[in-house]
């Protein structure tokens, strides 16, 4: 009955967003099909203690990968399994874990959906990245008796405001879990406040860090090169995962003789930033044979790039002299800043890295980040002063020294949670 209720109560916003999501994409009816809590093919046999890993879009998904590789190979072997909740996540996941590990999409949070998805799964432990709390997922993991854990835990300051607003509804969410390693103390200390046991509630790091080692292939990087028609002899700004506004803002500053490439996060923006400069390159449709043929039609080479594709913003940060990280010159929390530091790459972001406010900290300690309202005025100060850029990209290599390591730590505190994890994690 109080399942029912739930579904009643939080169901028709829960498939009303669902839809909603998904029109605009052309996507709804195999998507909603794929949410609801049935596996395209059944799970092979567990070979260990089972434990699903969820994550919910493409950044959670790469974030979790050094979590998972450390849980898969610990003395324990358990038998991991990787969901998520977006398209995108899924492909991106499928991508990095098939054929060693299986892949499923993560259910819409009805009764009858969440039950069904872990009837099929069958994990005996469940990790949740960052802040994915859905009730009646979570009811029906207390009525399994699996624990579930949050790994790399956030919870924002909006976030916070919004739980405590519903503090009678979440509380009992926070409550029930077994194990939260967050990212600050001062998440922590959000968690702990709705409701997690304080001792169960821990400052574990970033495993955003460790997810920013492993380089892109160089020959992808000089195919997108060739592809959209980059000149390599001058120089490339990247400005990666780029919200509402920030793309005409960098295209009225790009300094002279510099080229710049858009990559916006969101792909129902995409054609709109391709209007921004009619005749841009874009990945999606641009070869090398194209590229020449629409500067042969200019009589001059292009000099901004869109990348519409998912997958190719590492290549392309491989490519660049300097790197804008977007969704911060406004109210919208800012992206991950580490992907391009680790190539070496000097970055600059927005004020507005809420969400990332942890991993910037630690960067501007090591002078390893610029932030700035004005980020094409940093990227000119790097042209203008090699020594500058370098001295960027050595602090970001510091910074990244110092704080890695969170995936090992976590994955010891989360397999200790499976029946003689402690003895098992530890030998």
């Amino acid at each position: 009955m109080i399942g029912l209720l739930r579904d009643l109560v939080l169901g028709p916003g829960v498939a009303a967003y669902a839809v909603r999501k998904r029109i605009g994409k052309g996507s709804w009816p195999t998507d909603l099909h794929s949410r609801s809590g049935r596996l395209a093919e059944p799970l092979r046999r567990a070979r260990g203690p089972r434990i699903l890993v969820h994550g919910v879009s493409v950044g959670e998904i790469h974030a979790l990968e050094p979590l998972v590789e450390a849980l898969a190979a610990s003395p324990v072997a358990p038998d991991v399994v990787v969901s998520a909740s977006t398209a995108t996540g899924f492909e991106r996941a499928r991508r990095i874990h098939t054929p060693d590990r299986e892949v499923v999409r993560f259910p819409l949070d009805f009764t009858w959906m969440t039950a069904r998805f872990l009837d099929a799964v069958r994990p005996d432990l469940v990790v949740l990245a960052e802040l994915e709390l859905w009730p009646s997922f979570l009811a029906a993991c207390a009525r399994r008796r699996t624990p579930v854990c949050v790994v790399n835990g956030r919870l924002s300051a909006r976030s916070f405001r919004g739980y405590r607003r519903l503090r009678a509804l979440a509380r009992p969410m926070f409550r029930q879990l077994a194990l939260v390693t967050a990212q600050t103390a001062t998440y922590r200390n959000r968690f702990v406040a709705m409701g997690v046991p304080a001792d169960r509630a821990v400052v574990g790091g970033s495993l955003k860090w460790d997810a920013a080692r492993t380089a892109p292939d160089p020959a992808a990087a000089a195919a997108l090169a060739a592809a959209l028609g980059i000149d390599r002899s001058r120089p490339l700004i990247v400005a990666g995962s780029t919200g509402p506004g920030e793309e005409g803002a960098l295209l009225r500053d790009l300094p002279d003789g510099c080229q710049l490439l858009l990559a916006p996060r969101d792909p129902d923006r995409w054609d709109a930033v391709a209007r921004l400069v009619p005749g841009m390159p874009r990945r999606s449709r641009a070869n090398a044979s194209q590229s020449r043929a629409n500067t042969s039609r200019s009589h001059a080479p292009p000099q901004v790039f869109l990348l519409d594709t998912i997958g190719d913003l590492p290549a392309a940060y491989l490519l660049a002299d300097a790197v804008f990280v977007g969704r911060s010159l406004s109210l919208l929390g800012g992206s991950n800043p580490l992907e391009a530091a680790a190539l070496g790459k000097p970055v600059v972001t927005g004020p507005h890295h809420e969400n990332f406010a942890g991993v910037v900290d630690a960067l501007m300690r090591e002078g390893g980040i610029a932030v700035s309202t004005d980020p094409m005025a940093s990227v000119r100060r790097w042209l203008a002063d090699p020594q500058a850029a370098a001295a960027v990209v050595e602090g970001a290599r510091r910074a990244m020294a110092r704080h890695r390591g969170a995936a090992r730590s976590t994955a010891d505190r989360v397999l200790a949670l499976l029946p003689g994890g402690e003895a098992d994690a530890e030998g």
